[in-house]
């Protein structure tokens, strides 16, 4: 009897560490990701963004919140398009989704973006679109500074007018003008 009890405890523990074994594999890509969580500076002028979900850096309460100046500190990006709200092709400036997304670690297993706009206005966007295309987190319009009477602070636009895909109406949807929130999923 006492055989087959030690042998019922030496197999379970091989069990037990088995599957410890198999899940810190499993989730080590997962791990990584948590353990190099780190905290942003605070805005010190007016939050204009504010992202959460599944992002590795915050700053206030599980966000990473911004105001103007924190996101120009990131790689500044120019593109030139057209839209459907505004005549001829404008010049926008701002940063790039991506540069965001990879400055603030979003986790691996993210795959939809959830935008909200100042009039509540929601979307869906897939996370591919802004590693596919060079979709930018527009600031500024022609040189002007976009404010919230004219789609800023900030409006998500894509480069419609090199990508011939992007001029279908399901991405005219995914253009998010007075933008104030981000949620990764």
């Amino acid at each position: 009897m006492l055989k087959v009890q030690r042998f019922f405890l030496q197999s379970t523990a091989l069990v037990i560490g088995i599957l410890f074994f198999c899940s810190v594999n499993a989730t080590e890509e997962q791990a990584a990701w948590a353990v190099d969580r780190v905290s942003l500076p605070k805005p010190r002028g007016a939050v204009i963004l504010k992202v959460d979900g599944l992002v590795g850096h915050t700053n206030i309460a599980k966000q990473a919140q911004f105001d103007l100046a924190m996101l120009q500190t990131l790689p500044a990006s120019t593109l030139y398009t057209s839209t459907v709200v505004t005549d001829g092709v404008k010049r926008f400036d701002g940063v790039l989704v991506r540069d965001l997304f990879n400055f603030l670690n979003y986790a691996p297993q993210s795959r939809k973006v959830e935008a909200l706009a100042l009039n509540d206005y929601l979307v869906e966007i897939p996370l591919s679109d802004f590693y596919e295309y060079d979709v930018l987190l527009a600031t500024h319009m022609d040189g002007v500074l976009l404010t919230s009477i004219d789609k800023g602070p900030l409006w998500i636009v894509y480069p419609r007018d090199s990508v011939r895909k992007l001029q279908d109406i399901r991405y005219d949807y995914r253009w998010v003008w007075q933008l104030k929130y981000l949620h990764i999923r």
